[in-house]
C-alpha cells in the first residue's frame, strides 16, 4: 500500500481498541529473559516489527526463543552467548540498536552490526561511550553510526557514567546488561536522570529478579540469580494515546484493553495532559477508558514534553482544532530520530494549511482550518499515525508510505478502516 486516503470520522458509539504490547516493556523483557538464567514466558499478545528483528538478532546469537498462542517463550542463555561472533542486523529497531549492543559489549565476542538505511543516519552515542570503554569498534561507514564490527572483551568498569541528555536509551542498556553480567554503578548525569524510561527499566529489573539501590543520581545494580517463569507485558501505551487523543478530539468514549492506570509507560504523562483539557479517566477490567464525551472545546497545548516525546506529534495533530495556540518545548532531540520530527510536523502542517514554525527546541503551531492535503511520514511511524488523527478530524487527507506504522502498529490502519467505514 503505497498511500491511504483517511475517511472523516463521524463517531456514533464509544471505541473499544486493542493494540500490540508495549514495545519498550516487551525488548526490555525480551533481553533480560534471553541473557539471564531459565525459561521465561513473556505473555504479549501481538508485537510489531520493533521485536521481530530484535528476536531475529537473538536467533542469529543461538539463543532460542519460540512464539505461542498468548506470547513468547524464551530459554535464557545465563549470559553465556551460544555464538559469541555473528552478524546481526538490527533493522529500524531503536531500542534493539542500543540494548543489544550495550548486552553484547558487556558480555563480549565479535559482531557484525548492520541496520535499515534509516537507522544508518542516526547517531548512536552508545557506541563513544563504549569505546571510551575499552570496546573496538571498526565503522564500515560513517563514525559513531551502523553498520560496524564490534569487538569486546567483556566490560569492566565497576564505575559507568552516563549523560540523560543525550540518551536515556543508554543509561537503560547499561541497567539491563549489569542484571545479567555482574555488579555495575551507574552514575547519571544531565536533566534526565529520573526519566521516565530509566524508571520502567529499573521497574523491569526488579520483576526479573536483580537487586539495585538508588541514591540521588547513583544506582548499584546486582545481577539476577534467575529469572522468573513468567511475565505479562501491557498493551503499548503510545500506540493507545492515539485512540485516547480522539476522546478529546471527537468528544467521545474509548477504551484500550490492556492498558491501566499503574502502566510503567512513560506516556502516561500524554493522558494527563488530555486530563487537564476535561477528558476523564476510569479504569474497569477491560482497560483504561477515556471519556470526552463533555468535552465541546479545548485550549492549545503549551508544555515542555522532553520526558514524553514520542507524543509531539500527536498533540501536533490535534492543535490545529484547539482554541489557542500551541507551543512545545523541551524536544530538540527528536530532530535525531526515525527523521527530523520537528521539520516534518512544520512540512507536513504548512501543507494543510496550518501556520506551524520550528524552534530550536520545539515547535509554535496556530489554530486553523484544515485543508485537504497529502502527509510524508518521511518513514517515520509517529509521523503516519498521529496525522491521521487530523486526517480523522478533517478529511480528505491522504498519507503516504503507511505501511511504515508496522514498526510498533501493524494493523494500525486497518483499525482505522474499520471504524471509519
Amino acid at each position: 500500500m503505497d498511500a491511504y486516503t483517511i475517511r472523516q470520522f463521524h463517531p456514533k458509539a464509544p471505541l473499544t481498541i486493542d493494540v500490540p504490547a508495549s514495545k519498550s516493556i516487551l525488548n526490555r523483557a525480551i533481553l533480560l529473559a534471553a541473557f539471564g538464567t531459565g525459561e521465561v514466558f513473556l505473555a504479549c499478545g501481538a508485537y510489531a516489527e520493533d521485536t521481530r528483528a530484535l528476536l531475529g538478532c537473538l536467533s542469529s546469537l543461538g539463543i532460542r526463543t519460540e512464539r505461542e498462542a498468548e506470547g513468547l517463550r524464551i530459554f535464557g542463555c545465563g549470559g553465556h552467548i551460544p555464538n559469541r561472533r555473528a552478524d546481526l542486523n538490527v533493522g529500524s529497531a531503536g531500542t534493539c540498536a542500543r540494548f543489544l549492543t550495550a548486552m553484547l559489549a558487556f558480555l563480549g565476542g565479535e559482531y557484525r552490526m548492520a541496520s535499515s538505511a534509516q537507522m544508518e543516519k542516526r547517531p548512536m552515542e552508545l557506541l563513544c561511550a563504549l569505546e571510551t570503554a575499552g570496546v573496538s569498534i571498526a565503522y564500515e561507514k560513517t563514525p559513531g553510526h551502523f553498520p560496524f564490527v564490534m569487538r569486546s572483551a567483556g566490560l569492566r568498569e565497576g564505575e559507568i557514567t552516563v549523560d540523560t541528555d543525550r540518551s536515556t536509551q543508554y543509561a537503560s542498556g547499561i541497567l539491563l546488561a549489569a542484571a545479567v553480567s555482574r555488579p555495575v554503578t551507574l552514575i547519571l548525569t544531565g536533566s534526565r536522570t529520573y526519566g521516565s524510561y530509566i524508571e520502567m527499566t529499573l521497574a523491569l529489573l526488579r520483576a526479573f529478579g536483580a537487586r539495585w539501590t538508588r541514591s540521588g543520581d547513583r544506582i548499584d545494580v546486582f545481577p539476577s540469580p534467575r529469572s522468573p517463569a513468567s511475565f505479562e507485558v501491557e498493551g503499548d501505551l503510545s500506540g493507545a494515546c492515539y485512540f485516547y487523543a480522539m476522546s478529546l478530539l471527537f468528544s467521545m468514549q474509548v477504551c484500550v484493553r490492556h492498558i491501566h492506570a499503574d502502566t510503567l509507560q512513560g506516556d502516561k504523562k500524554f493522558l494527563d495532559l488530555l486530563a487537564s483539557r476535561g477528558v476523564r479517566f476510569t479504569d474497569p477490567p477491560d482497560g483504561l477508558t477515556a471519556d470526552g464525551t463533555k468535552i465541546r472545546s479545548y485550549a492549545g497545548f503549551c508544555e515542555n514534553m522532553r520526558d514524553y516525546s514520542d507524543q509531539t506529534l500527536t498533540v501536533a495533530a490535534l492543535a490545529p482544532f484547539a482554541a489557542s495556540p500551541t507551543r512545545i518545548t523541551g524536544i530538540g532531540h527528536i530532530r535525531g530520530q526515525e527523521c527530523d520530527r520537528i521539520r516534518a510536523i512544520c512540512e507536513n502542517l504548512t501543507a494543510l494549511g496550518v501556520p506551524a514554525a520550528e524552534e530550536a527546541d520545539g515547535v509554535r503551531i496556530l489554530p486553523a482550518p484544515v485543508h485537504g492535503g497529502t502527509v510524508q511520514p518521511f518513514g517515520d511511524h509517529r509521523v503516519a499515525m498521529a496525522f491521521a488523527l487530523t486526517g480523522l478530524k478533517a478529511g480528505g487527507i491522504t498519507i503516504l508510505d503507511p505501511l511504515c506504522c508496522s514498526k510498533t502498529f501493524d494493523d494500525y490502519f486497518a483499525i482505522l478502516d474499520r471504524i471509519t467505514r
